[in-house]
């Protein structure tokens, strides 16, 4: 029962909240701790699961890892790195897919990785076969075993040329942890961009790496031999700034969100004033953010398409749907990055939403999931009377869309499974309370 939040909606929510580091940038550089050879130190770190696996998985490799003297401060100590014991990793790891980041470091550290049989949300394929084709081109050879995957480098990694067919965050990460002190040059072409991923090439290159950034999604790495340690505060959440604004708008809020940013949410910030949401930016050093609030009046449809930066993030696309339910008219979602998202809206229909998926691609142009029989556009109508049901959350982003939706409904709802937003949430639940939603376990 723990696991179940009871949620009375009808309630605007207002107040402020803060956020602290990106979740796809805090695991992702904690992981790069294990390349350096001396001290890391690293501040605003969120308290959620992912960092606790991290953490873990670092520590059962040898990584000292300990408070700092802030709060969200960590300091690694990665001095004397050693292997794990397969059914210790099995066991920490859970659903997590971060083992598979720690491979390039491994193998430089160690000349030996092994990645267990890997989880995650199920939003659509996520195939670590570019992550493995990728380390066998750097030079590692992959054994595969009933408990998983065991990869070695008899011979180092050496640079190579290599070009994506999508531009996959998952994969550009990976093979940036892997080239940064492989021998000679590497090329990554159609390499994404986030800021998540400027971010962790700015860590990297505080640590001693060579990094050029190009034209056209090109990445160039130039190997080096060795690599120290960094300090290094990450950009804020993105994602979870967006959840709570549109909340705000869902539940005829008024929210201010310390620590947001602007630069890195202008193409949400676009379709959150089409809609007819305001906001303000305060860009005060340390105490700045973005205020969100919905206005009043009749909030208006849109059509939008996710895709990779610096297009609208396929992580923003839930939450907001749940305000694009309250909207005038009809909205159209196109779904280009993961062809399983739109699971959640069956729930959202069942609370009184008029959510419709289709598998053509209803946006500007057609996607590579176009007649594969996949439902990845969403037709919106609203305005829709929300009203209360119980949920059981499928996933990290689609579960806070769930939350919003109970919160913006009539009546108490039962939100199961809410463990699963401790993922990428901080104190969801403190903060929740704090704006003034009624929730309890």
């Amino acid at each position: 029962m723990s696991d179940v939040l009871v949620v009375t909606g009808g309630a605007p929510l207002q107040g402020e909240v803060k956020v602290r580091g990106a979740k796809n940038l805090v695991s992702k550089a904690m992981v790069a701790t294990l390349l350096g050879e001396t001290t890391s130190r690293m501040f605003d770190i969120p308290r959620i699961r992912d960092v606790e696996v991290v953490r873990g998985l670092l520590e059962l490799h040898g990584v000292k890892v300990t408070n700092g003297t802030t709060d969200g401060e960590l300091v690694f100590d990665p001095s004397n790195v050693e292997r794990a014991g397969i059914d210790e990793i099995n066991v920490h790891a859970g659903s997590s897919r971060i083992p598979i980041l720690l491979c390039g470091p491994l193998l430089h550290r160690l000349g030996h990785a092994f990645i267990p049989e890997l989880g995650g949300c199920n939003i659509g394929g996520r195939p670590i076969d570019f992550h493995l084709e990728a380390l066998r081109r750097f030079g590692a050879v992959v054994e595969k075993a009933p408990e998983g995957l065991h990869l070695s480098a008899p011979d180092g990694l050496h640079g190579i040329k290599f070009a994506l067919d999508y531009p996959s965050v998952g994969a550009t990460e990976q093979i940036l942890l892997a080239a940064v002190r492989a021998k000679g040059v590497t090329e990554l072409s159609n390499a994404a961009v986030e800021p998540e991923i400027l971010d962790l090439i700015a860590l990297l290159q505080k640590m001693g790496a060579i990094i050029k950034v190009h034209t056209n999604r090109v990445i160039e790495i130039e190997g080096v031999p060795r690599l120290g340690g960094f300090t290094h505060r990450p950009i804020p959440d993105r994602i979870e700034a967006a959840s709570w604004a549109s909340a705000a708008l869902a539940t005829k809020g008024d929210i201010l969100v310390r620590g947001a940013r602007q630069a890195d949410m202008m193409t949400y910030l676009n379709v959150f004033r089409s809609i007819g949401g305001e906001f303000e930016v305060d860009d005060a050093p340390g105490t700045g953010g973005i205020r969100f609030w919905h206005p009043g009046g009749d909030l208006r449809p849109v059509a939008l398409e996710t895709d990779v930066h610096p297009g609208f993030m396929t992580d923003w696309q839930q939450p907001l749907v749940v305000a694009l339910s309250q909207a005038n008219g009809l909205s159209v979602v196109h779904e280009t990055v993961y062809e399983k998202r739109f699971g959640y809206t069956a729930a959202l229909n069942q609370m009184g939403a008029n959510i419709q998926v289709f598998q053509d691609c209803l946006g500007g142009t057609p996607c590579r999931f176009g007649r594969m029989g996949f439902r990845h556009s969403a037709v919106i109508a609203g305005p829709a009377k929300l009203h209360a049901h119980d949920l059981t959350i499928p996933d990290l982003r689609a579960g806070f869309s769930h939350l919003i939706a109970a919160l913006a409904a009539e009546g108490t709802s039962r939100v199961h499974g809410v463990e699963l937003i401790n993922r990428g949430y901080e104190d969801f639940e403190a903060k929740l309370t704090g704006l003034g939603a009624r929730v309890s376990r």
